[in-house]
């Protein structure tokens, strides 16, 4: 199918869609069906207060819809919630759309597979709802960077003067993209390996793996599957597949994939570009793949400078997005202006404060080691703060290759002893501060520890490698606490 066509829109009307899993993708995918026409069920494991009051609401509301003749079919039954039972089809169930979340080894899905039921994320829905003359997608997925990478590619996409949105894993849904008032003329899509894994048919204008490192291997339950969700966002290509010339992985991925004739493997890279590739020369971010004579010519894009902040993988993100925007015909004066333009999103490597000559970094979206990696590349000398939840981690490797950047380390969250042995066995010359305590005020000790060992012109950096949620709500909930301590040690002395 090529990428201007639209999958053939099916009838609605009647058919029995099953959605699995109440939240911020099945709700919405509900109350879409229903408003298609379709008789919607939805099943969800858990029976709390919480998924209660979500259940509540999406039938009222389908009672209202229905009373006042919306959707489809004007008046007509409402929306069925199944609390506490997320394992049993559903009788007469033509179709499931789940959320993301849901893994594949669950026993509805096993149903499903032998009743001959198909099975849909909100992604695949969201494809399969595109009308006449859809906006084409730029799709980007990878362990890391992903959300930075689609922030920028927008960016640069607004620079140009196109009409487009970041959506998917980021902004604005893709349902409401799709469905909504806006004519968008191309969209910067963030697609996750759940939302992959349940997105058969999408088909994008040009796509971008960023990375490859272990996680959500509990979802997945290997590597191989892991990455082979993440291959799916090449399957159709017309224009491009970007890799990563550092992530050997990416580019088997792009060998892999059944892309439309013509379609082309780009790469990038922080080293010089070689022909059909974007890279780094002398502090400026050169083209030499959407270019004449691609042998010989390059073409200037941006200053390194211009990528805030310039860490080395924020300058990769910054290469993938400005791949995937010329690969949609961008001019490279919008590539600049875009980057230029751009600031992360809070904790992506955000700059805190400098407080005694000592800069204070928080990068606490590094949940993984990968992220966490490429952080700690990114400065030198490093007092680390780091622990959490290791999701099945191990912290050898990010150790050994991290050692020679560490003036210290302070420990905190549920595993952080793992990271500890790591440390005695690879660094054993650093200092570790292991902070036995897992409220969210330690957070205020690991600051006032990591003051105390490092030096001017050090950097205190937070990133973690592991998850929140042993301590905090979430990871943003982290970075806050570590920027109020930062802050109250620059105000006071004390943090």
């Amino acid at each position: 199918m090529g990428i201007g066509e639209v999958t053939e829109q099916l009838d609605w009307n009647g058919k029995k869609v099953t959605v699995a899993g109440l939240g911020v993708s099945g709700i919405p995918a509900a109350r879409v069906l229903y408003d298609l026409g379709a008789l919607v069920t939805v099943v969800n494991d858990g029976d709390d207060e919480r998924s209660r009051a979500q259940a509540a609401e999406l039938e009222e509301w389908a009672a209202a819809r229905s009373a006042s003749g919306g959707g489809e079919g004007g008046r007509r039954a409402g929306i069925t919630v199944r609390l506490g039972d997320g394992a049993t089809l559903p009788t007469g169930t033509e179709l499931i759309v789940t959320t993301p979340g849901w893994r594949p080894d669950k026993p509805l899905f096993a149903a499903a597979a032998e009743a001959g039921v198909e099975i849909w994320g909100d992604v695949e829905l969201a494809w399969r709802l595109r009308g006449p003359g859809a906006a084409p997608w730029l799709a980007v997925t990878g362990t890391n960077g992903k959300t930075t990478t689609v922030r920028m590619l927008a960016s640069i996409l607004e620079a140009a003067g196109l009409r487009t949105a970041a959506v998917g894993n980021i902004g604005v849904s893709l349902l409401d993209a799709v469905l909504g008032g806006d004519a968008y003329d191309v969209l910067a899509v963030e697609l996750s390996s759940y939302q992959l894994h349940w997105a058969p048919s999408v088909r994008a204008h040009s796509a971008a793996v960023l990375n490859l490192a272990p996680d959500h291997l509990d979802w997945h339950g290997s590597m191989e599957a892991y990455a082979a969700d993440k291959g799916r966002v090449y399957e159709g290509n017309r224009i491009a597949c970007v890799y990563n010339v550092a992530d050997a992985v990416t580019e088997d991925l792009v060998r892999e994939a059944d892309v439309e004739e013509g379609c082309r493997a780009i790469g990038f890279t922080l080293g010089t570009p070689g022909p059909s590739q974007l890279g780094v020369v002398e502090g400026i971010l050169v083209d030499r793949a959407f270019v004449e004579n691609r042998q010989k010519n390059a073409q200037e894009l941006a200053e390194v400078a211009d990528v805030q902040p310039p860490a080395p993988h924020n300058i990769a993100n910054a290469l993938a997005a400005a791949a995937l925007a010329r690969a949609f015909g961008v001019e490279a004066t919008a590539v600049r202006d875009g980057l230029k333009a751009f600031r992360p999103d809070p904790h992506r490597i955000e700059l805190v404060e400098e407080v005694e000559g000592v800069t204070y970094v928080d990068d606490s979206k590094a949940t993984n080691t990968h992220a966490a990696e490429a952080s700690l590349a990114a400065y030198e000398p490093i007092v680390w703060i780091a622990g959490g939840l290791a999701k099945g981690a191990t912290f050898d490797e990010l150790v050994q290759k991290s050692a020679k950047h560490l003036r210290g380390a302070v420990l905190i969250g549920a595993d952080r002893a793992l990271i500890r042995e790591a440390l005695a066995r690879h660094a054993p010359e650093v200092p570790v501060v292991d902070l036995d305590r897992t409220d969210t005020g330690a957070m205020s000790d690991a600051v006032r520890e990591a003051a105390r060992l490092a030096r001017p012109g050090d950097t205190v950096l937070l990133a973690p490698a592991c998850a929140s949620m042993d301590m905090f709500t979430n990871y943003n909930k982290r970075g806050e606490a570590f920027a109020d301590a930062v802050r109250a040690l620059a105000a006071t002395g004390d943090a």
